[in-house]
């Protein structure tokens, strides 16, 4: 049996925490990481590089090339709605490529990172566009603030010098509140307090309560994290 995760999938508003907790987990030593976690070595596998990339084609197409833009428009929308559940399948062949490249029971947990809101399909039209090889392995951590505080942390972090930065990019108010501030998280987890019903199977979940805010302080992300993961620990293989 392994002893840690296979898969997690880590969710939330955009500047939840979610970047927040995976610098965490890389500044914990590898044994703590184990034994309180369950997580050692571990393979992020996030779409805002993705998307990031999109941006930056678009602005070679346009500015260098003088070609049509392919992803987005002028104002950094995407063309077509359907591209947010195209970064969702492309997390998935990133996935399938992992899984080729550790064949082994003990691989590294894999942890899937993205946000969504209502306006592009939520969470919900996100998930199902995730293979049976994810849904198989996984369990989701979903992290929960209110939206002025996921609004006020995007402004906080955002570097302009430094926009394509896991932990550093930010969006403007205006795209925020159109694209993330309506979700459809909360109804989701009003349908069972333990599982996610994804495409027939039953995913564990936990919520990582980050208001007040824990991801500013290591001494308040760990056990917090510690209990969480406890218990999805117990949900999915039964202690």
């Amino acid at each position: 049996m392994r002893s840690t995760f296979e898969t997690i999938i880590l969710i939330g508003r955009p500047a939840a925490g979610k970047s927040e907790v995976i610098d965490f987990l890389k500044k914990t030593p590898l044994v703590e990481r184990k034994q309180t976690y369950h997580i050692g070595e571990f393979k992020e596998i996030d779409d805002f590089p993705m998307l990031w990339a999109w941006f930056e084609e678009d602005a070679i197409l346009e500015k260098v090339m003088h070609k049509p833009r392919m992803h987005t428009d002028k104002q950094g929308y995407f063309l077509f709605d359907y591209q947010w559940h195209l970064l969702i399948e492309r997390i998935c062949i990133d996935y399938q490529k992992f899984l080729r490249d550790y064949a082994d029971s003990e691989r590294p947990t894999a942890i899937l990172e993205f946000a969504r809101g209502s306006e592009h399909g939520g969470f919900r039209e996100a998930f199902d566009h995730l293979s049976e090889e994810v849904l198989k392995s996984a369990v989701v951590i979903y992290i929960s603030v209110p939206y002025e505080i996921s609004k006020f942390r995007n402004r906080r972090r955002f570097n302009p010098d430094r926009p394509d930065s896991i932990l550093e990019h930010g969006l403007p108010d205006e795209k925020l509140d159109k694209m993330y501030k309506a979700s459809d998280w909360d109804g989701i987890a009003a349908e069972d307090p333990d599982y996610i019903t994804i495409k027939g199977h039953k995913v564990p979940y936990a919520v990582f309560v980050n208001d007040p805010e824990k991801t500013d302080d290591p001494a308040k992300v760990g056990p917090h994290l510690a209990e969480l993961t406890a218990k999805l620990w117990d949900k999915k293989y039964g202690g």
